[in-house]
């Protein structure tokens, strides 16, 4: 079948970026919601760690931050999308498996936390894109 478009097909090395960027804008995102809800998340019994840890969300939100900023400057993407994956998969199954008293730990739906894996993944599987630090071999 004919392409309708040909022309946007010269395009092409963009779409990583948009991708990145996207990711991104969610991981940002995720990190302002921890900062915001710090006290809250402290409080939170969570697997593994316990309750009455002021460390674990000043921890969780500068990871977050970290991998959004990776993502925005493609400094290691596929680093930060493994990174990435790693995340979105710990908020699907906190949003899935775990009481409500963890779930306030998860600010998106689990559909959105499946899409950033999926981004993450396509990230990881094609480059940075356009307007990226990393360089590919």
């Amino acid at each position: 079948m004919l392409n309708p478009f040909p022309d946007l097909l010269d395009f092409r090395f963009f779409a990583p970026t948009l991708l990145r960027l996207a990711a991104a804008g969610v991981f940002f995102y995720l990190a302002y919601a921890t900062f915001r809800r710090k006290e809250v998340l402290a409080a939170v019994s969570l697997p593994f760690i316990g309750a009455g840890r002021k460390w674990a969300p000043w921890l969780v939100t500068l990871v977050e931050f970290l991998i959004g900023l990776m993502f925005f400057t493609g400094f290691y993407t596929q680093i930060a999308a493994i990174l990435g994956i790693a995340a979105a998969v710990k908020y699907w199954v906190y949003g899935k498996f775990f009481p409500q008293s963890v779930r306030v730990f998860v600010p998106l739906s689990s559909g959105v936390m499946l899409l950033l894996a999926v981004i993450s993944l396509s990230l990881l599987l094609t480059g940075a894109g356009a307007y990226a630090f990393d360089i590919p071999l």
